[in-house]
């Protein structure tokens, strides 16, 4: 996707009130990039975070969700200098994506999830963030969906009340593993009941046999969305390019 069709898209979804009939749009979507897109040039050291700022800058648009596993260290002088390179170019560190697996079975593994949830919460607080997206994880081996959101939704219930204390939201991506199809995302999102949750909304990642309805279902409940160029249905061997604008009357 280019710049023109990464602004287009972003109309397009921004629309969507529209599309639903509405006369007036309630609010309004500000287009960004989700630095895990440079997954590979990150991993093979030919970007950093402070070419990737200056890069989605130039290309006009507001923000970066920083993938922090890109890090090179979570000091409080390199913060700092990204929240400083960050506002030297206009862009707005809007979200950062961390490897916090929500379901986990036993009260102390909850109790570790949620001291990694607290440590990335406050990165977020210190690069100016105001969302931190995580994730379901797998369901473990012999439980049933419905005990695994149970043990995602304590997790999640903890995290919120930490985050809610500094301003930032905490975002469940649908991402395989609980958050596969959008009944167990939503119900995550519902049972944690704090108004510091939502869902972190990737329009790419469900792989059921109509993602759009998965999409519509979960978007009430969205608080971040990450729009992506393909598609995948359940047992389709490739991937097909996403209708923008059907993901924005989803949305």
């Amino acid at each position: 996707m280019n710049r023109r069709q990464l602004l287009k898209a972003t109309a397009a979804l921004a629309a969507a009130p529209q599309l639903h009939g509405q006369t007036e749009a309630k609010g309004h979507l500000r287009a960004g990039l989700v630095a895990y897109s440079y997954r590979k040039q990150f991993a093979a050291g030919t970007m950093n975070y402070e070419g990737l700022i200056r890069q989605v800058s130039d290309w006009g648009l507001d923000g970066i969700d920083t993938t922090v596993y890109w890090f090179p260290d979570t000091s409080d002088q390199y913060l700092a200098s990204l929240r400083r390179a960050a506002y030297k170019n206009a862009i707005s560190l809007y979200s950062i994506a961390v490897r916090v697996r929500l379901c986990q079975p036993t009260p102390q593994l909850q109790r570790a999830e949620l001291e990694t949830a607290k440590k990335w919460i406050d990165v977020a607080e210190k690069v100016g963030a105001t969302h931190v997206r995580v994730f379901g994880g797998a369901i473990p081996k012999d439980a049933s969906e419905s005990q695994a959101i149970a043990w995602a939704v304590e997790v999640l219930k903890m995290s919120a009340e930490y985050a809610g204390k500094k301003g930032i939201f905490l975002g469940v991506e649908d991402d395989g593993g609980l958050t596969t199809t959008a009944e167990p995302t939503v119900a995550i999102v519902k049972q944690a009941d704090s108004p510091w949750v939502g869902i972190n909304l990737d329009t790419g990642n469900f792989q059921t046999d109509d993602p759009y309805a998965d999409l519509a279902r979960c978007a009430p409940y969205a608080v971040n969305v990450q729009v992506k160029v393909e598609i995948k249905r359940r047992g389709q061997a490739k991937a097909e390019r996403s209708d923008l604008g059907q993901c924005g009357t989803s949305i």
